[in-house]
Order: C-alpha cells, then sequence, then structure tokens
C-alpha cells in the first residue's frame, strides 16, 4: 500500500498544526513531529513516555540546506552527505542557535538524516515546501521494539488521537536504525561513531579517509544507545552457537516454554510444543531486514523467554548486533540460571 497524495497533504497540514505523525523510513517507522515547534516535539516525548534528555532526529528533504539548521559544515559532512544521502546516515553537527533546544534534548548539537523512503520524502518535501524539518523517533514506547510496518504503529499506540496520521509505506527495508556519526568534535576527537548501523565504520572510512572512534565519556547523547534498548516484553537471551543444543535440552527438561530465532543448523525443535522457532536469513541484510518484525512476533507466542542464537562477530553485523545486546542487557544474567 502506498499512501496518496491526499494523505501525504493530510499528514503533512497535520505536522503544520504541531500534531503528530507517524511514516515510514527504509528504517523503521518514525513518530513525526515539526522540529521547530517545541510544543509538537514535546508531544513526541508525552506518547513515548521518552525522557526528554534524550535527542531526536531531525529528517530533512532531498536538497534541504543543511546550513540552516547547523552551525557548521565540516568537509567530511559534505563528502558523507554525498556519499550517502538520503539513506540510512544520521550525522551529529553543532546545532544552529535559532533551532529549538528541545529537539536535540537540551545539547548544543542537532542529529540530521535525510531518508531514503519515497514516502517520507513524498512527505518531507510537502512539509513547509521541503524548507522543514521532522523530529521523528521510532514509532513506538520508549524502550520498545522498533516498528517496521504501519501494523506495529497501531499494535503500539492503539486508538490514542495524540497520534493524528500513520501513513502505511509498506514494510521498511533496512529494518534497523541509522547509524549514528559524531562530527561535532571533528577538530578534537574526529569521527565518532554512536550507533552502527546498515553504513558501517569500513563504510564511512572509505569516504572520510578514517576508521571512525567508538564512543566515548564526552560524547553528545544520541538516540538509541541506551545500554537497555530495543526490547520485547518476553525476555530476550543471547547464545552462543556451541551453546544452543544445550539450552535446548535444558529448556525441555525444566519444561520452560521459549521462542527461538536462529540461523544456524541446530537440533530439530519444531515438534516439541515447549517451543516456537523462526529461522533467520543468512545475509546481514535480509537478517536486519527481518530483526524487528520477528521479535514482535516471538513476544507474542506467550513463551518465558526468546532465546537469540548470537549472530557473528563481523564488522557487517555490528548493527544487528548492537540492537540485539540493547534487547538483551537486562537478561545478562538469565542463561546462568537458565542452565543451573
Amino acid at each position: 500500500m502506498v499512501p496518496d497524495s491526499n494523505e501525504i497533504h493530510l499528514a503533512a497540514d497535520a505536522l503544520g498544526k504541531g500534531q503528530l505523525v507517524a511514516f515510514p523510513t527504509e528504517t523503521v517507522y518514525g513518530l513525526g513531529a515539526d522540529a521547530e515547534n517545541p510544543d509538537a516535539v514535546a508531544a513526541i516525548y508525552a506518547l513515548k513516555g521518552r525522557p526528554s534528555g534524550h535527542p531526536l532526529i531531525v529528517h530533512l528533504a532531498p536538497g534541504a540546506d543543511i546550513a540552516y539548521w547547523a552551525e557548521a559544515i565540516p568537509e567530511e559532512a559534505r563528502k558523507l552527505i554525498d556519499a550517502f544521502w538520503p539513506g540510512p546516515l544520521t550525522l551529529i553537527l553543532k546545532r544552529a542557535a535559532h533551532i529549538p533546544s528541545a529537539v536535540a534534548g537540551g545539547q548544543d548539537t542537532i542529529g540530521l538524516r535525510c531518508p531514503s523512503h519515497p514516502v517520507a520524502q513524498a512527505l518531507l518535501l510537502t512539509f513547509k515546501a521541503g524548507k522543514g524539518g521532522v523530529a521523528a523517533p521510532s514509532a513506538n514506547l520508549f524502550g520498545h521494539v522498533s516498528p517496521t510496518l504501519a501494523r506495529h504503529v497501531r499494535d503500539e499506540f492503539g486508538n490514542d488521537t495524540r497520534l493524528a496520521v500513520v501513513l502505511d509505506g509498506g514494510q521498511s527495508e533496512v529494518g534497523i536504525e541509522s547509524t549514528i556519526l559524531d562530527l561535532s568534535r571533528i577538530d578534537t576527537h574526529g569521527p565518532v561513531l554512536l550507533r552502527p548501523g546498515k553504513i558501517s565504520a569500513t563504510d564511512i572510512a572509505r569516504v572520510t579517509g578514517r576508521i571512525p572512534a567508538k564512543a566515548d565519556s564526552t560524547a553528545p547523547r544520541a538516540s538509541g544507545t541506551l545500554l537497555s534498548h530495543y526490547a520485547p516484553d518476553t525476555p530476550v537471551v543471547l547464545v552462543a552457537t556451541s551453546q544452543m543444543a544445550e539450552v535446548f535440552s535444558t529448556l525441555k527438561k525444566k519444561g520452560i516454554p521459549a521462542a527461538v530465532m536462529h540461523y544456524s543448523s541446530l537440533p530439530d525443535v519444531s515438534k516439541e510444543h515447549l517451543f516456537t522457532r523462526i529461522v533467520m536469513p543468512l545475509s546481514v541484510e535480509a537478517y536486519s531486514h527481518e530483526l524487528y518484525a520477528c521479535l514482535r512476533r516471538l513476544d507474542e507466542a506467550g513463551v518465558d523467554v526468546i532465546i537469540v542464537e548470537h549472530p557473528p562477530e563481523d564488522i557487517a553485523w555490528d548493527g544487528v548486533n548492537d540492537r540485539l545486546r540493547r534487547a538483551a542487557h537486562d537478561t545478562k544474567d538469565m542463561l546462568e540460571k537458565l542452565l543451573g
């Protein structure tokens, strides 16, 4: 399903009135508001239950004037924009003084990106004739699994009237949130990778000539970087491939109903009434695309625990592993308890 022009204009009008709109991007669905309207931005935080100091990402139309939003644009930023925009890369730059600090969680920096999804682009080009910015975190309750379908957004918020419009653009292609790169301290720290995503550190280095540093204690706060995040209600436990057979056996002996998400060849548990399983794709692109939808599906299975086979420890998988580590952060000791 693709929204028609009337739906796009309805959503743009809602944004102009300070209302909230959910819309698809290539990464996940976003919960959008006029980035220059502090009351509308506050409504995002209220609906999500998001801490007000946790900054939002501002989505811009293709060809937008970056200088309107950022105080300075380093040469590295221009190179990365040319290489990866529109696309799943968010750049952290020094915020222009006239942009309200609410969208940045009170910081002097701002996160900017230009999404590639055609519905997102149509909305951004219609809103304020392409000269506005739409602040948009993922369209879910704070800390929950991000939505990759319009149905996920509706499941999350129900009939809450604070959400004026939900644009349906099908399943998000990438499936995990954008890479976030800090360039606000380029003179002293160089590029700093705050959140991995589809665009890897190696991809960035090919453009900038240097591998970005890892996040440090003085880095700006950024979306989706809390230790516990992206988590379903059912506990998630990450398990090494070498331990999966032992975990299956123990769960069966203890009579613990579990959902299993794996990609390698494992014992056949499909006939065991205790287990619900999903076999994941072997490519990182396909795995990312399916990840959140599968976590949501397993969360609805009525089990006690979701067992996830740990993906490969390869730089291409950094984005997936980052999301799964955060989803499983609060259950780090659960595997030892399960195995006794």
